[in-house]
């Protein structure tokens, strides 16, 4: 009898490393995917002229061009992609790229101070940043809870690229990738 268990465990635990070896080689989905309309949300602005206010970047965007980073943790490897996009919204003034980054949480209480710390240490200079009082994210989004980092591309009201990575999956690599698409973005010339 303890032979058959100790078979049956083994199987339950083979069982499990398998669906979690599939998980982690699964891409992260998570967010609107392209043509959706992205929904107006508001969010408490901790950095640039608005801060302090509750803004929504989406009302102020209209038709124009814009990166929006929704975000759980204020690390180094989102440092530098927000780095990145904050280098390209500078350089795209012409076009009128917008960009900003949402972090999620249960309570700004703190945050707002970490944030703007956070933002100083990574030379965030264009892109405002944010929190939005609820770990889930605005609901008409339909941000995934795995999703540490969500960053949607869109212009005319439609969104034509999202990228999403777990925690630990943002990388050089990864940040080339969204960075190769923020020109689709742009008017023709």
């Amino acid at each position: 009898m303890r032979k058959s268990h100790f078979f049956v465990q083994l199987g339950v635990l083979s069982a499990s490393l398998a669906a979690g070896l599939i998980r982690a080689d699964d891409p992260c989905v998570s967010g609107l995917g392209a043509g959706k309309k992205p929904g107006p949300y508001s969010f408490l602005v901790a950095t640039g002229p608005q801060r302090g206010q509750s803004t929504c970047y989406i009302c102020e965007t209209g038709e124009r061009p814009a990166v929006v980073v929704f975000a759980r943790t204020p690390d180094d490897s989102l440092g530098k992609l927000v780095n990145a996009l904050d280098k390209s919204v500078s350089d795209h003034k012409a076009a009128d790229l917008r960009g900003w980054v949402t972090f999620l949480s249960d309570g700004a209480e703190g945050l707002e101070d970490k944030v703007v710390k956070w933002g100083r240490d990574h030379a965030i200079r264009t892109m405002p940043l944010g929190i939005f009082e609820d770990a889930d994210g605005p609901p008409s989004y339909k941000l995934a809870r795995d999703a540490d980092v969500t960053v949607l591309l869109f212009t005319k009201h439609k969104v034509v690229a999202n990228f999403a990575f777990r925690a630990g999956e943002l990388n050089g690599e990864r940040v080339k990738d969204v960075m190769k698409a923020v020109p689709d973005l742009l008017p023709k010339k």
